[in-house]
Order: C-alpha cells, then structure tokens, then sequence
C-alpha cells in the first residue's frame, strides 16, 4: 500500500493500565491509580454497512460510473467514513456505551454491476474487492479513515475492520477475472464436506481465491497496470518484496493478500479484523494472518507509543458461518471437524444466540449456560453475540416488537455483544420491494431517532444498558450467579489482580415499591446507585428498597 499517510502525534491520552473515563464531552482522561482493564471478550461492538450508515460527504457519492439503475436497496446510497466519523465526533456511539466498531469492508469495489437484467447491483456492501490496496472513493480516502481512527481512540473506542480473504469481486463488463493460478471460478460450494466447502465458489460468478496454495504468482496484470495509471506500482512491488523477504512465505495468493490487509494496521493502528467467510478458507490461513496482524500491530505500537491504548494484542473475530456456541472450541464440517480458536481467533461469531434467546425459558436459563460456558469450554476465548445483522435473514426480532428485550438479552448476556446498526432504534427489517438479505441492509433511521418519541424511548433503554455494560468488565465478562429466581436477582462478579468489578441486577420486576436481595457482594451500609433509574440506595439487612417506574435495576456502587 502506497505509504503516503505522514501519522501525526495524537494527545498522549492513554497510558499505562490507567482507568480512561469519559468526561462530559465523550473525550477519555486518564484517572490516577485506576486499574480497570480493556477486555474483549466483555466488549460492546457496533457494526454497521459503510454506505447505509450516515452521509456526511455527499460529494463522493458517485464513482466508477456507477449510475446505472439499480434493484431496490442494491445501489450505493451515499453512507461514508466521514459519516462514522461525524456521529463518534457527536458522542452516538458514547451514549451507547459502544467501546468497539466493526464497519463493512472499504476496500476498492468492482467499477460495474452484476445481476443488470433483474436491476442492477453494485457492491455498495463492500466485500467484492477489485483492489486491497487502495479505498473506494465512495467510502472516503485514506485521510478520512485515519482521521476517524484518531478521533474513535481519543473516546476510547477501538476500530475493528472487515478483512475478506476468501474471495475477489464478481466478473462484469469492466472488471475482469483473476489469473487462473490466483482463483477458481467452479465448482460452487454445496457445502456437504470440508473440501465442497473451501475448495470452492460460494455462489456463482464469485471468484474463489486460491488459498490453498502456496505457488508463487505474479500481480496481475490489470492490478499491475491500474498501479502503474496511478503513479504507485514502483511503491507497491517494493513493499512486496520487503514482506516476502521478512517473512519468508512464498509468492502465493493468500500471502499478498495477507499483506496488503496487515497495512492498515501497520499504517493506522487499527484495533482489530473481523474475518470474512472463514470456514470457506482453510484455516492454517487465519492463523498466518494474526501473526502477520501481530506482527504490524507492534510494529505500529512501537512507532507510536503515545498513541497506544493499552497492552491487548490484536483481535481477530471470525465469521464461521452456523458456528454456535454449544460447541465450545469446535466446528464440525461433518467429515472433519476444526478448532479456529488454535487458528488465530480470539472470538467467534455466535450464530445460536438469537435462537437462545428466542428458545430458552428464562433471562436465567439464557445467562447461566453462556456464563458457564464461557468460564469453561472457551474460557480465555470469547464469542460475538448478535440479534440481527447484515445477511441473517431470520433474526431474533425481525418485526420489531421485541425491542426491550433485545437490549435487555443482548446487552445483560455473558460475551460480547454486537449491536447492528439500528437494532437501537428499531430500524426495519422488512422493506417493500426488496429481495434477500437487502431488506436487512436499509438506510439508518436518523429521522426516527430525532422525531419518533417511541424510537426515544427505545434508544433511551438501549443507551442505558450500553454504558451499563461499558461501566462494568463483570456483566460481559464476569461469573454469573442467581441471587433470587422470584423477583429474579442476578450478579455479576470480575475479579483479575487488584481489579474487582461486582453489580447486581434484577428484571422483571415491580413497577413503582420493589425490593432486591442484592446477596453478599455489597456489604451492610453500601450506598449503590441503580444505573437505570439513577436512584440512590443503601444496604440493609442484605437489601435495598427503591421507587421506580421501570420493571429493571441496574445496581452499582456510587461513584463507578
């Protein structure tokens, strides 16, 4: 990648393993003697498509020529970095207590459509790359991005991208197909085996990245030729030539794509990937990537200390598609079964959760089996935990008449919870005149949110959950015991070295006089808040009265 960002000094800001808390304005300030760690596996995730999000710049909304007419929700529709940007810089994601934002890819786009007979498609999705190495202009440039990770770090929110290693773009009028000795273009997937699933396009007309490879190949080149167009080929196969020498791998497909991938840590320090179509790719290579990953995100903490958050390594999450929880460590493809978490991963994404939380009897029978779980089959590993997303055409709550309990299930579960733009403000997931997985990928709703006073109100019990969450290592990452099933009392408990983290939470509770046996974590005479209410309390006798218009508690030390 062509190294022309100059990384400026960012406020030395984040130091040692000092607490950072929010002052009133969203910035993070280092606060004496805190101690509280960053913990992935506790996070709370935001993630959204690029172009569906906000835009802040309509100036690059067209590119390439993409002007054709499109199927509905199948164009580009104008949603930018400088969009993200704007609502981290407005103190959104703050409010939400979102620590964490994982964004569709922005790499270079294919310039044409597929599907022109049935109205067209663009790749306003961002996972059908034409190059690594450069952004699409429909998303911004290389500055917008390294300005929204500045200004995502100074509120103490990681920036987590989307890596696609499995697959270029689609074959069109304008954008060729790769060397025969980089992709395949059959057989396509039918997925009954381990090699019927890597082996393999994963629908047709998706060219299927040689991963198994490890012969040496050239650029192509119409790569080689766009380079040479824009003044950076020379630049380019330099770089190239300075990772296979350090490294030693061969010139093989995965290995350039490895590199050109690691840049964006190496030049931005961005926090972490989300792995594309993982089990499609044999997984050896994911295990590459996060050395390679490792590797950059050092490089890039050593070469700019004040601007290092904290001592974490880099995440990597995967989406191994139909992975669920119940199988701990392992993902059975039926003739072979893999264990990714040996592989790279730190955290997986979790496909049985909105089953979970549709099928289980109980707010208990749901957090006690991730809770157990999680402190013992993946313990030291994580999984992302989600209701809704961009191509889960069943989620939890499609019609959105469960928008209370989604952020009471999701935010209050063990893991990490991923937020899918507009789960906050029960953006639609049915759209008239849609087809497949578009209906799940509208434009967010920003005018709900400002006008809708039932979207307020909606937003409001997802904000408080969120910085609930955000405030306390123990609700994502603590060990989980019931205190009382009727009214139903839970804690959360975290303890690491001289960090400790407790809270006590009940739902379904009273509306109006209510009182919680908050158990033997807050001594006799503790004076707690309830983060929902904002309602002061204090300890007798192992309880606490209070006086609320809410059915929840959120019960916290005063002070935190």
């Amino acid at each position: 990648m062509k190294k022309y960002i100059t990384l400026m000094l960012l406020s030395t800001l984040f130091m040692g393993c000092a607490e950072l808390k929010q002052n009133k304005n969203g910035e993070m300030t280092d606060v004496t003697n805190a101690k509280k760690p960053f913990l992935w596996e506790a996070a709370n995730i935001y993630f959204l498509l690029t172009d569906r999000f906000y835009n802040a710049d309509p100036l690059n909304d067209i590119n390439f020529n993409r002007t054709k007419s499109t199927a509905k929700l199948r164009g580009f529709e104008g949603g930018d970095i400088k969009g993200i940007t704007k609502k981290i810089e407005e103190g959104y994601f703050t409010d939400l207590g979102i620590n964490a934002i994982w964004f569709t890819p922005i790499v270079e786009q294919i310039h044409g459509a597929v599907d022109e007979g049935t109205g067209a498609t663009y790749a306003f999705h961002g996972y059908w790359a034409k190059d690594w190495t450069a952004l699409d202009p429909n998303f911004g440039t290389m500055a917008d991005l390294k300005n929204m990770v500045e200004h995502a770090h100074k509120k103490g929110i990681r920036i987590v991208l989307d890596g696609v290693i499995n697959h270029t773009g689609p074959v069109t009028a304008v954008d060729e197909v790769w060397p025969t000795d980089w992709v395949r273009t059959g057989p396509q997937c039918n997925y009954q085996t381990y090699e019927t699933t890597t082996a393999c396009t994963l629908v047709k007309n998706l060219p299927d990245v040689k991963t198994e490879s490890n012969e040496g190949v050239e650029i192509p080149k119409h790569l080689a030729n766009k380079w040479k167009e824009e003044g950076r080929y020379d630049q380019e196969m330099k770089e190239l030539d300075e990772f296979f020498k350090r490294t030693g791998y061969p010139r093989a497909p995965k290995y350039y794509i490895i590199k050109w991938l690691t840049d964006y840590i190496t030049e931005l320090g961005i926090d972490g990937y989300r792995a594309d179509t993982v089990k499609h790719t044999e997984e050896s290579v994911w295990g590459d990537f996060k050395k390679e990953c490792n590797y950059a995100f050092n490089f890039w903490k050593e070469n700019n200390p004040q601007k290092v958050l904290d001592n974490n390594d880099f995440y990597l999450v995967g989406e191994v598609y139909n992975y669920s929880i119940s199988g701990g460590q392992i993902y059975d493809f039926g003739d072979k079964k893999v264990n990714y978490f040996e592989n790279g991963f730190n955290s997986l994404i979790n496909f049985e959760f909105k089953w979970n939380a549709a099928q289980l009897p109980s707010y208990e029978a749901l957090f006690s089996k991730y809770g157990t779980i999680l402190h013992n089959d993946l313990k030291g590993f994580g999984v992302l935990n989600y209701i809704s997303s961009h191509d889960d055409g069943a989620p939890f709550d499609k019609e959105r008449t469960k928008t209370f309990e989604s952020a009471t299930k999701l935010l209050l579960c063990p893991g990490t919870s991923q937020v899918y733009y507009g789960d906050e403000s029960a953006r639609t997931l049915i759209i008239e005149g849609t087809e497949g997985d578009a209906t799940l990928r509208s434009n967010m709703n920003w005018n709900d949110i400002e006008n809708n006073e039932k979207t307020k109100e909606i937003l409001a019990h997802w904000q408080k959950l969120g910085k609930f969450r955000n405030n306390h290592l123990s609700v994502g990452a603590g060990i989980h015991k019931m205190i009382s099933e009727q009214p139903y009392v839970f804690q959360r408990t975290y303890s690491k070295g001289a960090f400790k983290d407790a809270v006590v939470v009940g739902l379904d509770l009273n509306i109006g006089e209510k009182q919680l046996n908050v158990g033997a974590e807050f001594v006799e005479g503790a004076v707690l808040v309830d983060a929902y209410s904002n309602t002061e309390v204090v300890v007798k006798n192992g309880m606490v009265s209070l006086n609320t218009p809410f059915a929840i508690v959120l019960l916290e030390k005063k002070n935190q």
